[in-house]
């Protein structure tokens, strides 16, 4: 091309006197960004060795200097020719190319990313190394300043444009596949909550509606002569049952007849969520020719233009390294589930310094203090946990040495997930399935270091709890995350521009000559971008889609909250890429890859956990047992009567207050004048030993959860079975395609032939 100026070798013509030749309208693939090193120090030697590499294979390199050294590179057409050639022309589905080459200018950027991440100088230093060392600071490519930026910027990375459809094949042109299949993956995840948050929204409304008709409710509230034994060792008065009326009522909106509607519903959902979205991705990316795409093809074709003599690196695996990284993870696990105990005793000691308070008013909700700051708690080791599991990941991906960058990527993905999975989980289900069962009983109770006794449920039952717990740290993240998710990056931006625009009328006459100074500048101020690009972004929303599934029986409202976090988040990442970032390097892709695994995983475990939730955790099995077994209908004598009328006597059992432990220092009056008190268990009141209620309550608990997870487990495959993965129309598009290319291969032998 006539633009093009080869760089002679550094001895006869060094790139610092040839920058001037060099045209202004030339577009730079890539800049690279450096300390002004001292002369002749390891670091400028690199950098010189490093820039010889890059002539070496006749990329042109234009210097700029200011506090900082940038150097633009663009890499000779040539590159680009053996990769159509080899890959056989793979951007043909694309109606926007270069206007200088016919490739892709997301192409050019995905190439020329490679090369430079894969040459190596004399000490087999990659641009990966030399950014570790500091050789150099940053490698990023360029925002373009053109149309298509600008109609990213008014018409998607604009919060006015919240509500309207998202510009996929214009994304894709700019930012390539991976980025459109993220956002076209995050427009339909955030459609189709819409169907699992109004159900959800009813179901509230449902518990809103009939809040003081429940039977259940009404018997506690009017409980009044009902005493219950004190919920902790000290300072802590027996008390009426009535006095949880309240809860009681607000326990009936989360736990009451539509619950294991819900929960299936949801475990379908999940499912056709998954299908519909396979669906909609073969919808997306049919135009984009990328069926027949191979990634390993792709990789091998550009290690070969990158070096003709590459040698093959040949799929390997160790046991032994693998076992390591296995015993690595496994004891990583172990310390979150460590931290998830730490929580539990907060929570057990809290209890007991809130009920010994000489405020009234802390020791009447000193559960729920208790539950609400072990859940803020809870908020803050995520925080601080998300970074400490990002660099064991890191370190256990290098470990493992994986074959290529995507495989990297893979093996990042799932290692990072199931830490994050344990860090968000653990303390959740222990709430959801250990509380208050494994407490004990009055008279009896576990006790932590033989002190404090172990948490009991709330007085109005063990999913309230779960509900506190959800709630807040649900809430917290969706709304302090994406604060700081945007705030920060903000924030970040406006210091670097501020201290780079600091600067003399002098130096901005200078910027003025040349306008590569004054683009590039401009782009270095802009925040880096993670190596695995929207990484954070598919990991927040992978840690939100299992709140919304795994205990969405517990808070039926979640659907609703990430419905409209989503909303926000779509343009939050948008402007996030589009106005506070450098130009993500753009990626092939014809899926979302690796956390397609994730999400069905998650739609298994969501099934389990609902599962659980409501056999174990909710008040909907025992009350189903009395109803058909021990309530007053049984008898058939009354049919006015309401057939749980006496569930709340028979759920509580008796205990004799001379039996209670020496921890147990209760007030002299209420001794003299009580000798029962009464608990939540099916227990006998002369041994105190489990009852036949109990085992009632136990066999059908279990016969619930095999049949509900069964249930849902076939109502899954049906659903998997019933809906294609691909539209019957894009399957007949791509074969007609198919013909078509193979009628245009026969016409060109036969003509080659007539000839």
């Amino acid at each position: 091309m006539k633009d093009e100026i080869m760089l002679t070798p550094w001895r006869e013509f060094p790139v610092e006197e040839f920058e001037v030749l060099v045209p202004n309208k030339v577009t730079w693939d890539f800049v690279l960004v450096c300390d002004n090193h001292k002369l002749g120090s390891e670091k400028a030697v690199k950098r010189k060795k490093f820039l010889e590499e890059l002539e070496k294979k006749e990329f042109i390199i234009k210097k700029i200097q200011d506090k900082k050294l940038f150097y633009g590179v663009r890499a000779p057409s040539r590159i680009f020719r053996k990769y159509q050639w080899l890959l056989r022309n793979p951007d043909r589905g694309s109606q926007n190319s270069s206007t200088q080459e016919d490739v892709l200018i997301t192409t050019r950027i995905r190439i020329v990313n490679f090369i430079l991440q894969n040459t190596e100088i004399n000490s087999q230093e990659k641009l990966r190394d030399l950014i570790k060392e500091k050789v150099f600071e940053t490698a990023f490519p360029l925002h373009e300043e053109k149309e298509q930026i600008e109609f990213l910027k008014h018409k998607w990375a604009r919060w006015r444009r919240m509500c309207c459809r998202q510009p996929i094949e214009e994304i894709r042109s700019y930012f390539g596949e991976k980025v459109a299949l993220y956002f076209a993956w995050l427009g339909w995840y955030t459609y189709i909550l819409a169907l699992a948050a109004l159900p959800g929204l009813l179901l509230f409304i449902y518990g809103i509606i009939y809040f003081n008709s429940s039977q259940v409710s009404k018997e506690i509230c009017e409980a009044n002569t009902t005493i219950m034994c004190p919920l902790c060792d000290q300072k802590c008065p027996f008390w009426h049952l009535s006095d949880t009326c309240t809860y009681a009522k607000v326990t009936h909106l989360l736990d009451n007849e539509g619950t294991v509607v819900f929960a299936i519903f949801m475990a379908l959902w999940a499912t056709l969520f998954l299908e519909l979205w396979k669906r909609k991705r073969a919808e997306v990316v049919s135009g984009w020719e990328l069926y027949g795409w191979d990634e390993d093809e792709e990789e091998l074709a550009l290690e070969l233009i990158n070096n003709p003599e590459y040698d093959l690196q040949k799929y390997q695996h160790s046991y032994f390294r693998s076992m390591i990284v296995l015993l690595l993870v496994l004891l990583t696990i172990i310390v979150l589930i460590g931290i998830a105990h730490a929580l539990v005793i907060y929570r057990v000691v809290a209890t007991v310094i809130f009920s010994q308070s000489d405020s009234d008013l802390i020791r009447e909700w000193a559960n729920t203090l208790a539950v609400l700051t072990g859940a803020v708690l809870h908020y803050m080791t995520i925080v601080i946990m998300t970074k400490v599991n990002r660099c064991v990941a890191l370190f256990l991906c290098d470990l493992e040495k994986p074959r290529t960058f995507s495989k990297r990527e893979n093996n990042f993905t799932v290692k990072i997930f199931t830490f994050q999975f344990f860090t968000h989980f653990s303390s959740l289900i222990y709430v959801a399935f250990f509380l208050g069962r494994i407490n004990g009983r009055p008279g009896n109770y576990v006790r932590v270091a033989g002190k404090w006794r172990l948490e009991e449920c709330h007085p109005s039952g063990c999913i309230t709890d779960l509900f506190i717990q959800m709630a807040t740290i649900m809430i917290l993240k969706q709304t302090l995350s994406n604060v700081v998710e945007y705030i920060s990056p903000w924030i970040a931006y406006k210091m670097r521009k501020l201290r780079v625009n600091a600067k003399s009328k002098v130096q901005v006459e200078q910027e003025a000559e040349d306008p590569c100074k004054e683009q590039w500048l401009r782009n270095y101020q802009l925040n880096e971008v993670n190596v695995f690009s929207l990484f954070n972004e598919f990991l927040e929303m992978m840690i939100q889609y299992s709140f919304t599934t795994i205990f969405v029986a517990a808070f039926p409202l979640a659907p609703l909250l990430a419905f409209f976090n989503n909303i926000i988040e779509i343009r939050l990442d948008a402007i996030k890429m589009v106005r506070l970032q450098r130009r993500t390097v753009p990626r092939k892709a014809k899926d979302i890859g690796i956390w397609l695994q994730v999400l069905e995983a998650i739609g298994i475990l969501s099934v389990i956990g609902n599962g659980l939730v409501i056999a174990i955790t909710s008040d909907f099995i025992p009350l189903q047992v009395y109803k058909y077994t021990y309530s007053p209908c049984t008898l058939g004598n009354d049919t006015n009567i309401d057939c749980l009328t006496g569930y709340i006597n028979h759920s509580l059992s008796v205990f004799r207050v001379r039996d209670f432990e020496w921890h147990m220092k209760l007030q002299d009056l209420a001794e003299k004048q009580i000798t029962e008190c009464r608990y939540r268990d099916y227990r006998n009141n002369d041994d105190y030993s489990y009852s036949v209620q109990f085992w009632h309550v136990f066999a059908a608990r279990l016969a619930f959860l095999i049949i509900f997870e069964h249930v849902a487990l076939c109502i899954k495959l049906i659903a998997a079975w019933y809906v294609p993965d691909v539209p019957q129309w894009v399957k007949n598009k791509n074969l007609e395609e198919k013909k078509k290319h193979l009628q245009e291969e026969l016409s060109v032998m036969d003509h080659s032939t007539e000839v």
